[in-house]
């Protein structure tokens, strides 16, 4: 019998990553391939589209190249993707800008003229309009690139663009989607009412299909690139997060984990569509048929990390966190209070204006104190996101841990103090996404059913539990109230310097 595997592809913001499994779950393989982020002007978050294509055929051949036999037997491809990214096509299908992504906080206006303009839009879309998502990217150039809105022909999603590099086709998912404010969530449709706000029509948008079904097929010229055979099912797919949920088996209501990549979320499945927009938590279709989720999203996490290790000199992340390792609990309660904002902030706050703060510095303190103040920091950061999540009626006894950020012990057991959950870790935490993905491929190929999904979307054996400590427990809730305290101190802070680095922006 021929085997068969397949290629979980993921777009993240600063990596592709591709996984090749077999048809039993197994990861036969994994690379991937750097990208950049540009950013023009403060607060701007840009990225070039043609690196995506490219970055993906490099990937593919390490990976072709370390796994010959098993990339030759790929039958099913899924794509994830770094959600909200607007890319912006004309008639032929030509970028007609860099993608304005998912932490660009230019559009802050954009968003209070989309609410004053459709008082439905918390009810449609079960979300708060915030600068991260799409259609207030598309209200702002509308504003102020009128030259380049009047030739978009197509919106696309970053991984659906790499979609249509793949197949030709103008498609997205119900998970991707709901991150646009453009889909009405609850009915899994887009909404007229929303796309007339931005001065667009379902014209402009790709056709939807859930993620788990077959939603075009390679190219010949595609499979050229990839080395792959032409005519290969691609899935829907997913945004980055509802992908690491498949890939967690994270898919049944109450199934959770927390995510430590460039941003930081907290993901909860749910029964039903269950929007909760006045605490800033996200209300999203699931990537499988009638399901959706939960998040409370920060939007910088595992990025802070990569921030403090470049400002202190360190080699790598790797080499600041074994220096914070050697703190004791009596110098950890010394160090700096850090407010982990370094791209603004969605749960509970929903403030592009806030901006990342050391508090309480002094001439003693060294990189291992910085670090630690970083990593709890943004562990306190999720602290408010999983309390607005159960404000909105989630609930969670145990968390899965997911993403770069998961291959560090100290921060786990840092997770599991600060949130009093227990946090569990996996061999393959690291590429939830990209598996996620490869699961997608694998139902869309084979063919979604209930039983398929149970069969498909296993959750994995747990590598170690993260149990909370009462002792650490309780010296962290200390903090904790201090790291409150100095939002709600500074939030008008925010608001005046925000103002006046735009004021100095236009000259």
């Amino acid at each position: 019998m021929i085997s068969q595997n397949y290629l979980g592809i993921d777009l993240g913001t600063s990596e592709l990553k591709v996984l090749l499994m077999d048809a039993h779950g197994h990861v036969l393989g994994t690379a991937g391939t750097q990208l950049s982020v540009a950013q023009p002007q403060p607060g701007w978050s840009e990225q070039d589209p043609a690196q995506w294509l490219a970055a993906l055929a490099s990937a593919c051949h390490n990976l072709r190249s370390a796994q010959p036999q098993a990339y030759a037997a790929v039958s099913g491809i899924g794509l994830s993707g770094h959600m909200h990214g607007a890319t912006l096509l004309d008639a032929a299908g030509s970028v007609l800008r860099p993608c304005i992504l998912w932490n660009d906080t230019r559009s802050t206006g954009q968003c209070a003229q989309l609410t004053q303009a459709c008082p439905a839009l918390e009810q449609i879309t079960g979300n708060l309009a915030m600068p991260g998502f799409t259609a207030p990217k598309l209200a702002w150039v509308r504003q102020h690139e009128a030259a380049v809105f009047a030739q978009t022909a197509k919106v696309l999603l970053p991984k659906d663009y790499l979609r249509l590099q793949l197949t030709g086709e103008y498609i997205s998912d119900m998970s991707d989607a709901a991150g646009t404010l453009w889909l009405d969530v609850g009915r899994r449709d887009w909404s007229d009412t929303m796309l007339a706000a931005t001065g667009l029509t379902r014209q402009h948008m790709p056709r939807l299909v859930e993620g788990s079904a077959v939603a075009g097929h390679l190219t010949a010229a595609a499979a050229a690139l990839l080395g792959l055979p032409a005519g290969l099912p691609v899935a829907g797919g997913a945004g980055d997060n509802a992908a690491s949920a498949i890939g967690l088996g994270a898919v049944n209501p109450g199934d959770g984990f927390v995510s430590l990549g460039t941003s930081g979320v907290i993901f909860l499945a749910t029964e039903k569509f269950a929007p909760n927009p006045a605490n800033a938590v996200h209300a999203f279709c699931h990537a499988l048929p009638g399901a959706w989720h939960q998040m409370a999203v920060m939007l910088s996490a595992a990025s802070c990390l990569r921030w403090v290790t470049e400002l202190t000199g360190k080699a790598n992340e790797a080499a600041l966190l074994d220096e914070v390792a050697q703190l004791t609990p009596a110098q950890r309660a010394q160090c700096p209070l850090f407010l982990p904002y370094l791209s603004g902030e969605r749960t509970p706050h929903n403030n592009a204006d806030a901006s990342g703060v050391f508090m309480g510095l002094r001439a003693t303190h060294q990189a291992a104190h910085l670090g630690y103040a970083v990593l709890e920091g943004v562990s306190f950061g999720l602290l408010d996101g999983l309390t607005a999540l159960r404000q909105a009626g989630g609930n969670a006894q145990q968390l899965q841990l997911v993403g770069g950020g998961a291959r560090s012990a100290l921060w786990a057991q840092l997770l599991a103090d600060v949130l009093g959950l227990r946090i569990a870790t996996y061999q393959v935490s690291s590429v939830g996404a990209a598996l996620g993905a490869a699961r997608l491929g694998q139902l869309a190929a084979e063919g979604c059913t209930a039983a398929s999904i149970a069969r498909v979307c296993t959750q994995h054996a747990v590598e170690h539990i993260y149990q909370p400590n009462a002792a650490a427990q309780k010296a962290l809730a200390q903090r904790f109230a201090q790291f409150t305290q100095l939002y709600a101190a500074l939030k008008p802070v925010f608001t005046v310097q925000a103002q006046g680095a735009a004021q100095a922006a236009l000259g």
